[in-house]
């Protein structure tokens, strides 16, 4: 995503970003602080006891991260055509845990960016995807914040 960033023009920030409302340069400024969280939360130790009998490790968290992070990077580049892609590794990962959430399997003739811009409700399936999507589309999008 650094590299999609880094190669915006000027006038790119002022475009539409895949967020509803939020134009790229509000965007790029959400991902910054994101990335501030995720380097914050990762060298802060809880000084108290755990409340609840659960554990997230790191792995989990940054797992977590890689989702929300290639979903951004498609919101980023949704109006930037030829703007650079997610990583295939980040899509394919995404989308597994994506699947994972749905509880199911979305259908293999979806591509990995598809599952992801459909699933997450970024873009309305075609009739032939609902109908590919069968009884899971009565559930989209899904809810992963």
């Amino acid at each position: 995503m650094r590299t999609a960033v880094a190669e915006l023009r000027d006038e790119d920030f002022a475009q539409p970003s895949g967020c509803t409302g939020w134009l790229v340069r509000d965007l790029v400024c959400h991902l910054i602080i994101d990335a501030q969280d995720v380097l914050v939360t990762l060298v802060t130790p809880a000084d108290t006891e755990p409340t609840r009998d659960e554990v997230l490790t790191a792995g989990d968290y940054l797992s977590a991260y890689v989702l929300e992070s290639t979903l951004h990077h498609l919101d980023l580049i949704a109006h930037l055509p030829g703007a650079a892609e997610p990583p295939a590794e980040g899509l394919a990962r995404s989308r597994d845990m994506l699947e994972q959430i749905a509880g199911t399997a979305f259908p293999a003739s979806f591509s990995d960016k598809d599952v992801l811009l459909v699933g997450t409700g970024r873009r309305s399936p075609t009739d032939a995807e609902k109908a590919e999507l069968g009884e899971l589309a009565t559930k989209l999008p899904l809810v992963v914040g």
